[in-house]
Formats: structure tokens, sequence, C-alpha cells
């Protein structure tokens, strides 16, 4: 996945989930932030960041760019030497990256994002080799010490698709949870008990009824995110 108009800056103070505060060109700006999760550990006061610009942006139209409220968009951060993606959006290009390179499933016939299952909507249906898959992606923000995991805070949401892919089963369906980890050279991917247990709990259940967990490091550079390597996955508390 590729970004254009890339810029530095430097992170000052988010007032809400939707902005931060950067200082651009020696100038303070209003940004568009594009994940509403707590990220606290990363937007600290004067950390270095990379924000897509634009206003100057060839892809865009005149109407596109009057309906914007900022000029900005947050797309990653440095926590130290770490580059991290904290696009919500990336996750799901990455992956639909994955399955275009047929580095998932073989023999593809259809990829629908976006589809209904009962009370949720999975982000992607597949039909591969007589399959029918749900999969549904989770994007990884949060590290420490090299361990990465999921969520940064109690996700309801996301209990109900984890419980939703388990009952597909029983409908007959394949189902996967991917993560994508939004950043690379980590040791191992872990659901966040102390911060949503059951979140975690449930994963393992899904598991033994058949559900697939798998998760995917990426490649972040200034402009770019690409998933790369399978990462070991520890679901014990």
């Amino acid at each position: 996945m590729l970004y254009d108009n890339i810029k530095t800056a430097k992170f000052i103070s988010r007032p809400n989930r939707f902005i931060a505060n950067i200082e651009i060109n020696g100038e303070q700006e209003v940004c568009h932030v594009k994940n509403t999760g707590r990220c606290k550990e990363l937007l600290t006061e004067g950390v270095s960041v990379y924000v897509q610009e634009f206003c100057n942006s060839s892809q865009k139209t005149r109407k596109t760019r009057k309906a914007r409220k900022t000029q900005y968009d947050l797309i990653s951060v440095f926590k130290g030497e770490r580059l991290i993606n904290i696009d919500s959006q990336a996750p799901n290009k990455v992956f639909h990256e994955l399955l275009l390179k047929g580095e998932l499933f073989n023999n593809i016939t259809l990829i629908k994002p976006e589809c209904k299952y009962k009370n949720s909507r999975f982000d992607f249906y597949v039909e591969a080799d007589d399959k029918k898959i749900f999969v549904e992606v989770k994007g990884v923000t949060l590290e420490e010490n090299g361990v990465v995991m999921f969520p940064d805070a109690p996700t309801e949401r996301g209990l109900k698709h984890l419980n939703e892919l388990g009952d597909s089963i029983d409908d007959g369906y394949e189902a996967y949870v991917c993560f994508i980890i939004q950043m690379k050279d980590v040791l191992y991917f872990t659901p966040n008990y102390k911060t949503h247990k059951e979140f975690g709990e449930t994963l393992k259940n899904i598991k033994e009824k058949g559900v697939k967990i798998i998760a995917f490091d990426c490649e972040v550079k200034k402009d770019s995110i690409t998933a790369v390597d399978v990462v070991d996955i520890i679901l014990s508390s």
C-alpha cells in the first residue's frame, strides 16, 4: 500500500480522538488522526510523525479538498527507532493485497469486502477452491518489549465479530481472524488480556471451534506499508 505527499512533522497534542495538533514547517497545524484507538504509548509530545498532505494532491478533486476540515492525515509515528503505521484503514488494504498475490488461498474466484453475516459485517468474504471463507482483519499498533497485542481498549464490537465467526463454522464456512501488525521486527502476538480478558478467552474458544488465527508483520516505510512475514501467536494468558 502506497501513500503520496508524505511530510515529516512533530506531534504536539491530541485534543480528541479525531484530531491532533502537529508542528510542520515551523507552523502549528491541525491534523486528522486516522485511528480512533487510544495510541497513548505512541502519540507523546515531541515525537516524530509522518503525515499525508491533501491540499496539493493531484489525486483529490477540488470538491474533496474543500470538504476536508484538515489539510493533513496522521499516517505513522516513530516509537524510538521503530516506525509504526497507525492508519486504521491500512490493515484491510494490506490484507487485500495479500489475497491478490495469492499468498493465503489458491484459486480465488471471489473477493467481497464488507460482507454481512447475521448481525456482523465481516471484512472479507472469499471463495477459493470451492470453499466459502469469512475473514475478519484487525490492525495491531500496541507493542511492549517486542510483543504485540490487541486490543488496546475494550472492544465489544470485536467480541461480537469473534463470536459470529465461530457461528459461521457451524454453517459450513471457513473462518479466519487475521492480525495485521503495523510494524516490523516483533517477537510474537498475544491477546491483550489485561485490557480485555474476554476478547482473549473468546479468541481461544473460537480457535478450538475451527476458526484459524493468523498474523503478519509489515514493513513500514515513510510512504508505504506491506505485509511481510508470518508472526507467531501465543494465546495463553
